[in-house]
């Protein structure tokens, strides 16, 4: 998985990799020559007394050092723009995918889950991109030509190479494919403490209010210490290594000293060869710990590699039409048709057998229940999931065969938890229409009830928002969604519980504003209050995911029993009369 990814996500980067491997090549060259020259200069011109040659020698090898430099720093540019790059495209790649998911695959992978993905991993294969260029490319090529160099130096010693090369590989791969399980299980953990620290500081007011911090500390302590075992019995492993490698090195160089020494005292050795052949056992060792301090990186960015790329592989449910219909002159109805959905792996269906229409100029109430599938029918609207039975249309045509964008241009949501972004109220009102002027703003605000407090700011529009709009009350907050959705003057306006955080005066005040706005629009309303939606042409009753009652209140009165039930839950005998 992480070669697949690696070999897709790098092709646009092929040019500049194809340079680094040649500068690399270069450079590891120039290294190799290196000693070579040396040992020349102490046989040659030390031991000879040959002035001239020692600085014609010095020279080349001033020369040559200054190429190597050369080549590295340009290696190196061209390695972190490539690594930069790479992990620019991949957390692109993640956002858009994620961005184009239903409800259903976010809830399959879960937010704290996305979010490590999108960040924490994307860094650790960028990290192994760079290291891989800047040291995987120079170690094999350093070895090998190590080694060919080593032996062509001093024949005799280089059966030291045969056993500390292999000696040197067969423990680190001992000690990596020890390392990997710890590396997969510490992914997950990741996730496990992104959870409880995003729910603990989404969620601080409810523990806060219930007195939660003990257990909340505890809960968060359990899964944090989970983690730093993991990490730490993989830290062990990686620990050991570095001791290792240096503890073979460190032999091998007292191993090239002693059978050297004897070899010169025999007279079968220079002593620039034995220095050439030392400097030649370093860098092969050096490239050895190079390959071992990248192989070290590569078990983890294997599993982040296998976790992007499982959200990249992963299509979403509501997949956009293959021959999309254009709607010429749009209406906004909305007619359901023996409509059922379920949720994956769920025993019973959510909805079952919902027919009715929602026709513009009309407001539609839909009432039931905790639990009754009030919000998953809306959501059915705007495909934020797909039904999986019967149809749901849009002007006569299946919500399936119509363009998103345009299913969505049609569409203004209230959801039931109003959510504001960062930015200013200008900024999240635009989110409803890019181009809305100030007037068409304040008119949005005016009919949401929000005009009164947003003038009471010193900013205005220009307000500034919190992440989450926390610096608003939960009224002002639903107030400015609401009014996010009416400044783009949609032709199906869905209200999901919308109005639950509004007092009752405010309430009136805003249904009474609603119709100058939505005369010519699909009005679809979520509720719980009985008086939010007494006045609506239809109210659609639900129980258990059946529609159980369909008329106005009125009628309904009359002859659903579930709605009588849910009047008399809200209202006095009186007001019901």
């Amino acid at each position: 998985m992480l070669l697949t990814l690696l070999r897709t996500q790098l092709r646009p980067y092929r040019p500049w990799l194809a340079l680094v491997v040649l500068l690399q090549f270069l450079s590891t060259l120039a290294m190799l020559f290196l000693p070579h020259i040396n040992a020349n200069i102490i046989d040659q011109g030390v031991a000879k007394g040959d002035v001239g040659y020692i600085w014609r020698s010095g020279g080349l090898m001033l020369a040559v050092s200054l190429g190597q430099i050369v080549c590295s720093i340009i290696a190196v540019w061209f390695s972190s723009r490539t690594a930069m790059g790479f992990g620019r495209d991949v957390r692109r790649q993640v956002f858009h995918r994620v961005g184009s998911f239903s409800s259903r695959e976010v809830a399959q992978f879960g937010a704290p889950s996305l979010i490590t993905r999108g960040t924490n991993d994307v860094q650790q294969v960028q990290m192994l991109v760079l290291m891989g260029l800047t040291m995987l490319v120079s170690a094999p090529i350093m070895m090998a030509g190590g080694i060919i160099m080593a032996m062509r130096e001093e024949l005799g010693l280089s059966w030291l190479l045969a056993v500390t090369v292999p000696a040197l590989l067969v423990t680190v791969g001992f000690i990596i494919s020890r390392m990997v399980p710890g590396f997969k299980v510490m992914q997950g953990r990741i996730d496990v403490v992104n959870r409880i620290l995003r729910e603990q500081i989404t969620g601080i007011r409810v523990v806060r209010a219930f007195v939660r911090e003990p257990e909340e500390k505890a809960r968060f302590a359990v899964a944090n210490k989970d983690l730093t075992d993991v990490a730490r019995s993989t830290g062990r492993w990686m620990g050991t290594m570095f001791p290792t490698v240096m503890l073979i090195m460190n032999v091998s160089i007292v191993g090239v000293y002693w059978f050297g020494a004897h070899r010169i005292d025999d007279g079968q050795m220079y002593i620039g060869s034995l220095t050439a052949f030392m400097s030649y056992l370093m860098q092969i060792l050096m490239s050895v710990m190079m390959a071992t301090f990248m192989l070290v990186q590569v078990p983890r960015a294997a599993v982040c590699a296998e976790r992007i790329a499982e959200v990249l592989d992963t299509d979403a449910s509501v997949r956009p039409p293959v021959a999309p219909i254009a709607l010429e002159a749009p209406r906004g109805e909305v007619s359901f048709e023996r409509v059922g959905f379920a949720y994956p792996g769920a025993g019973d269906p959510v909805l079952t057998d919902i027919t009715f229409t929602a026709r513009p100029g009309q407001t539609t109430a839909i009432v039931g229940s905790t639990g009754a599938g009030k919000s998953t029918l809306v959501d059915l609207v705007p495909r934020l999931y797909d039904a999986t039975a019967g149809v749901v249309r849009v002007d006569g045509i299946d919500v399936r065969d119509l363009e998103l964008e345009t299913l969505w241009a049609l569409t203004g949501i209230v959801p039931q938890k109003a959510f504001l972004f960062g930015g200013t109220i200008r900024s999240n009102l635009q989110v409803g229409k890019a181009d809305a002027t100030d007037e068409e703003m304040w008119a949005a605000l005016r009919v949401a009830q929000g005009e009164d407090f947003v003038r009471a700011l010193a900013e205005g529009l220009d307000a500034p928002v919190a992440q989450g709009g926390t610096n608003f009350s939960g009224g002002q907050r639903q107030r400015l969604a609401i009014a996010r959705a009416l400044v783009r003057r949609p032709k199906i306006l869905i209200l999901d519980d919308s109005f639950s955080a509004l007092d009752v005066a405010t309430d009136a005040r805003l249904r009474r504003a609603l119709p100058e706005v939505t005369a010519q629009s699909t009005v679809i309303v979520v509720a719980q209050r009985v008086s939010s939606i007494r006045d609506a042409d239809q109210i659609v009753v639900l129980d258990d995911g059946r529609v159980v009652g369909l008329g106005t209140h009125e009628s309904l009165l009359v002859d659903c029993p579930t709605y009588q039930e849910i009047v008399r839950s809200q209202l006095t005998e009186e007001e019901v009369a």
